[in-house]
C-alpha cells in the first residue's frame, strides 16, 4: 500500500475532514505560488495540488483554463515547475504534493525519468485526468516502482463495476469527481450527489477525495462523514485573482 494512503488515514484520526487545494504553477507568478502554498500550508491543508500548465486542459473550466493560458504566455516551463516543487516540498513537509498535469506533457519527458524525478523531489503522486488506465501501463508501473500514488478518478456516469475495475490500477485516494462537466461550477450537495458517493464508497477501500465546485465551509461541512477529503480548485485561484494571496490563509481556515 502507497504510504499516503498510511498518511491519510493517521490524519483522519485527527480530523474529521481533509483538504486539498490546487494551483496553476506560474499563475500569477511563482512568487504568489510561493505565499499561496505557505498560507495553505499554515492553515491545515492536506495535500496540495500543482498543476503544471498545459495548453488544452480539458477537465479545467474557463477559470483555470485562463490560468493555464496566461502561466504559458509568460513562459513558465516544465524544468522551473519540478525545480519550485521541489523547493516546496522541502519547505512544507507536512504536506502531501501531488503534479496535477495531463499527459502529453509526461509522455515528451518520459513517463520513467518523469516520475523517478517526482519521486527524487519529495512528491507523493500524479493526477493524470486524461489517461485511461487501460492505456497507462508503463505509466502505472514506473508509478509503482517509485513509491507513487497514481490517482484515479470516479465520475457520475461511471458504473459501479467500471469503479472497480479502476480503483484496481490505483493508489493514493480517488478522486470522485462531483458532476459531469469541467471545473468551477457550483455542485449541487443534493440526494443524487450522496447516492453517488455512496456508490463510490461501495467500490474502494481507498479513501475518497470530492471535487468540481467545492468553495464554501457549508460545502465541505456537507461532505463530513461522506467523504475523506474535499478538494478546493476554482475558489482559491478567484480569491487570489480578486484579493490577492493574503486572502487565502483566512479562507482556508474557515473552511473546516
Amino acid at each position: 500500500m502507497n504510504t499516503v494512503v498510511n498518511d491519510l488515514k493517521a490524519r483522519l484520526q485527527q480530523k474529521p475532514i481533509l483538504l486539498m487545494t490546487h494551483l496553476v504553477l506560474g499563475y500569477p507568478s511563482l512568487d504568489t505560488n510561493r505565499e499561496v502554498i505557505r498560507q495553505m500550508a499554515e492553515n491545515g491543508v492536506d495535500c496540495i495540488e500543482l498543476q503544471i500548465p498545459f495548453s488544452e486542459p480539458m477537465a479545467d473550466g474557463p477559470v483555470i483554463l485562463k490560468a493555464n493560458q496566461k502561466a504559458l504566455l509568460s513562459g513558465i516551463k516544465v524544468e522551473e515547475c519540478f525545480q519550485f516543487a521541489a523547493e516546496m516540498a522541502r519547505e512544507f513537509p507536512a504536506v502531501n504534493f501531488f503534479f496535477m498535469t495531463y499527459y502529453n506533457i509526461i509522455f515528451k519527458y518520459g513517463d520513467e525519468a518523469f516520475l523517478k524525478r517526482c519521486a527524487e523531489i519529495g512528491l507523493k503522486g500524479t493526477i493524470v485526468p486524461d489517461l485511461p488506465p487501460e492505456e497507462g501501463e508503463k505509466f502505472l508501473q514506473a508509478s509503482r516502482d517509485n513509491n507513487l500514488a497514481a490517482i484515479m478518478f470516479f465520475t457520475p456516469t461511471s458504473t459501479d463495476e467500471r469503479m472497480k475495475e479502476v480503483s484496481a490500477y490505483g493508489d493514493g485516494f480517488i478522486y470522485c469527481v462531483a458532476r459531469r462537466g469541467v471545473t468551477g461550477t457550483q455542485t449541487d450537495m443534493d440526494e443524487n450527489l450522496d447516492v453517488y458517493l455512496d456508490r463510490c464508497r461501495q467500490a474502494t477501500d481507498l479513501p475518497l477525495a470530492v471535487g468540481f465546485g467545492i468553495s464554501s465551509r457549508e460545502d465541505v461541512s456537507l461532505l463530513k462523514g461522506k467523504v475523506d477529503m474535499a478538494i478546493i480548485g476554482t475558489a482559491t485561484i478567484r480569491l487570489v485573482d480578486n484579493e490577492g494571496a493574503q486572502a487565502v490563509g483566512s479562507f482556508i481556515a474557515g473552511l473546516s
